[in-house]
């Protein structure tokens, strides 16, 4: 692709942003296309000179004039085929809610495609399958993604019954929603909660019951990138461990979410260090599914706590087999 064609693409890349959002910068532009802002204000004047009405300066971003529209263009052919893992991701990975809502959103998208673009979508479809194991949201909560993004748009607090782990019975919280992420294979919510006066993160699938209430925010609150990088700054433990080489294959899927560094690959075994920050009750748990293929090498800590949740678990086993025992006595068994 030449320099030409590749700044005619840029150019239409950022009419349709403008398009799809109310203000857009010159710096937010610059870093997606990974060029300079001086060429996007260039671009932006390209636009303008086309005859598009913008209006805005470089520092407080740009806008299209109120009403302004162009004729929908036609997707490409790689991008009509990205609407298939889309499609099936969002049916996987979401409420039944928001999966419908986008499934009639798609339906008016695919609905403009060509002929031979709507044959390629169809055949592929069947072809694409996404499986998982686990349920991200509570089966019978079926609205809950559509009422927390619909909160934050509107500035309007929420109503949720929520289960902690440690407590079978829900306690109602009233939150303002800051944001929605996954982490761990787990959706969450970033929130402000009235309860505890402070910013907490909820698991949707332990959401019970959920409502959007009259009342507004009652403050501002960051963005919710900036919560999230500011666990970076939480104090960490270097780890490192040795793994059978065949077996550390296994640890790549997950490895990051427990603070991975870097890897050094060695004839039968691969040494990854690590900077965990919550090294006893996540990390440790973690490694026993591989501590038998492993070492630990550093800290020396890891060993003990690695050593405590083992004697835990075989104290359990231990008594399961006395609980066992006893129960073949009282049914007048002679062996179990």
């Amino acid at each position: 692709m030449t320099d030409i064609q590749k700044r005619f693409d840029r150019i239409l890349a950022i009419y349709m942003h403008l398009q799809a959002k109310p203000v857009v910068t010159a710096g937010a532009l610059a870093e997606r296309y990974e060029v300079s802002q001086r060429t996007i204000y260039r671009d932006i004047r390209s636009l303008m000179q086309a005859g598009v009405p913008i209006y805005g300066e470089a520092g407080s971003g740009y806008s299209l004039v109120e009403g302004y529209k162009m004729p929908p263009l036609q997707f490409t052919k790689e991008e009509a085929l990205s609407f298939v893992a889309a499609e099936k991701l969002v049916e996987k990975y979401t409420d039944r809610n928001l999966a419908h809502h986008f499934a009639t959103a798609l339906l008016k998208m695919k609905a403009i495609l060509r002929g031979n673009e709507k044959e390629q979508v169809a055949l592929v479809g069947d072809k694409f399958l996404v499986r998982g194991g686990r349920h991200q949201f509570n089966e019978k909560l079926t609205h809950g993604t559509n009422i927390l993004i619909e909160s934050i748009a509107a500035k309007k607090c929420v109503e949720i019954y929520y289960t902690k782990p440690s407590d079978k019975n829900p306690e109602k919280r009233e939150i303002e929603a800051v944001g929605i992420f996954v982490e761990s294979k787990f959706w969450y919510i970033l929130a402000f909660c009235k309860l505890r006066k402070d910013y907490r993160q909820f698991r949707l699938d332990r959401i019970n019951n959920i409502r959007m209430l009259t009342d507004d925010f009652g403050k501002e609150h960051p963005e919710l990138s900036f919560f999230l990088n500011k666990r970076h700054e939480d104090p960490t433990t270097k780890v490192v461990v040795r793994v059978d080489k065949e077996m550390a294959r296994y640890m790549e899927w997950d490895r990051h979410y427990f603070g991975f560094q870097q890897e050094v690959i060695a004839d039968d075994y691969v040494e990854m260090h690590f900077e965990c920050v919550n090294m006893e009750s996540g990390f440790a748990r973690w490694y026993l599914m591989f501590a038998d293929k492993g070492n630990i090498i550093e800290p020396e800590s890891l060993k003990g706590v690695v050593k405590r949740l083992l004697s835990s678990a075989l104290e359990q086993l231990n008594q399961d087999k006395v609980q066992a025992g006893f129960s073949c006595i009282e049914e007048g068994k002679n062996t179990c």
